[in-house]
């Protein structure tokens, strides 16, 4: 994006944009046709694997009533007892609260360019994909990038914060 484009974006995506640009990121946001509020939305619009999909999912730490960002891939779910060990106990984040301390409404809560600083996890299982896509500000909003280039952004390295996936049995 050369910077003309930029002012028609919604103020989030623009956000975004901007702390992309501004770290020399070689991808900026795209908007979507169809919203991806979901990470099987997301994978879907843009003709990829569920786990190459970033979701970022909001806790409520309560000691301080800081929020945990935990980015984890798309076809995983985030065990709470793993990141509860590493951040201490958790509650619920509500709409408000995620709107209020990333500045994204839930359905498109950017891994980066947050309202107020978060403490941030990154689930080692995107590191399985060479590039993954994550939210940009916005339900209809993505962009592209590495896992490493993720951790980079964040300042994070993978950490193991999922569900155990369930081993078949012997038959």
């Amino acid at each position: 994006m050369c910077g003309a484009e930029l002012h028609s974006l919604p103020d989030g995506v623009r956000r975004v944009a901007d702390f992309l640009q501004q770290r020399n990121h070689p991808h900026g946001p795209q908007m979507l046709d169809d919203a991806a509020r979901t990470a099987q939305q997301a994978a879907d619009a843009l003709g990829v694997a569920l786990g190459q999909i970033a979701k970022s999912i909001i806790f409520r730490r309560l000691a301080d009533d800081c929020a945990v960002l935990v980015i984890t891939s798309g076809d995983r779910r985030v065990d709470q007892k793993k990141v509860e060990a590493l951040v201490g106990p958790l509650g619920r984040a509500d709409a408000a609260f995620v709107k209020d301390r990333t500045g994204f409404s839930i359905g498109g809560v950017a891994p980066v360019a947050h309202a107020q600083e978060c403490v941030t996890l990154l689930d080692a299982e995107l590191f399985r994909f060479d590039t993954v896509w994550a939210a940009a500000g916005h339900p209809h909003a993505v962009f592209q990038l590495t896992p490493a280039e993720l951790s980079a952004l964040v300042g994070v390295s993978g950490t193991d914060v999922v569900e155990a996936l369930a081993v078949p049995a012997a038959g």
